[in-house]
């Protein structure tokens, strides 16, 4: 081997070195943190699509036909469940953590449930586990709940809209000339309405519903975690 190879080989033993403790330590922060990393992908990838659709313009047209601002209701809703899963996510992925590191935090639910559990036979335990099961699923309530509303608010926007549709309808009038054009215009003014809301209503459902099924899978890992710490703490 030449100097310049041999220097050039010295060089790369410390960059490769110092690339693999990177490498490491990425994978180990993203281990860290895979919960609320896909709760962000998620919700950037929908804003992507959004903006998508405002720049078609395709919000405009919901917002002007919006006459008893049913859509910015149910847009209200759908940010108020998104922001309690946002909050439900940032705890979680702290709880993991502090679960994986053997220290969980007092006042948490995994902390009463390893205190709990500590000198307790195999049937408290289970009962215990069943319990912490009730528990961290009641976390997810609200947006569950949030999320079912928005189907519900946008079936009423579908019936409101057919009432907007038919209240201009006169069937006394309909032959005559002069009455059929706003007539038509407030039919179509209503079946918009109707149809806007449904789909607002069941999109920011989905939107919303993919939010809590990566909060379910999260709350499923930590509650395994937390029953196999409980286990492995009896048996050493």
């Amino acid at each position: 081997m030449s100097i310049d190879e041999a220097i050039v080989a010295n060089r790369s033993e410390p960059l490769a070195a110092e690339f693999a403790r990177w490498f490491d330590t990425s994978r180990e922060y993203g281990r860290r943190w895979l919960l609320l990393l896909r709760f962000v992908l998620l919700n950037l990838v929908a804003v992507a699509l959004v903006a998508v659709a405002a720049a078609q313009g395709w919000l405009d047209e919901m917002w002007a036909t919006d006459q008893l601002n049913l859509c910015k209701l149910i847009v209200f809703v759908f940010l108020l469940g998104l922001a309690n899963a946002g909050w439900r996510a940032v705890t979680l992925s702290r709880e993991l953590n502090a679960v994986r590191e053997g220290q969980p935090r007092a006042g948490t639910k995994a902390a009463w449930f390893l205190s709990a559990c500590a000198g307790k036979d195999a049937t408290i335990r289970a009962s215990l586990a069943a319990l912490l099961r009730l528990k961290l699923a009641q976390r997810l309530a609200l947006p569950r709940y949030l999320a079912s509303l928005l189907v519900i608010l946008g079936l009423i926007g579908t019936v409101v809209g057919f009432i907007l549709a038919l209240s201009e309808i006169d069937p006394a009038r309909v032959g005559e000339a002069s009455a059929i054009g706003p007539m038509v215009s407030q039919l179509l003014e209503g079946m918009a309405v109707a149809l806007y809301t449904t789909l607002l209503g069941s999109v920011l459902n989905v939107w919303l519903g993919l939010n809590c099924r990566i909060l379910e899978s999260g709350t499923l890992h930590l509650f395994a975690q937390l029953v196999e710490r409980s286990e492995s703490d009896v048996r050493f």
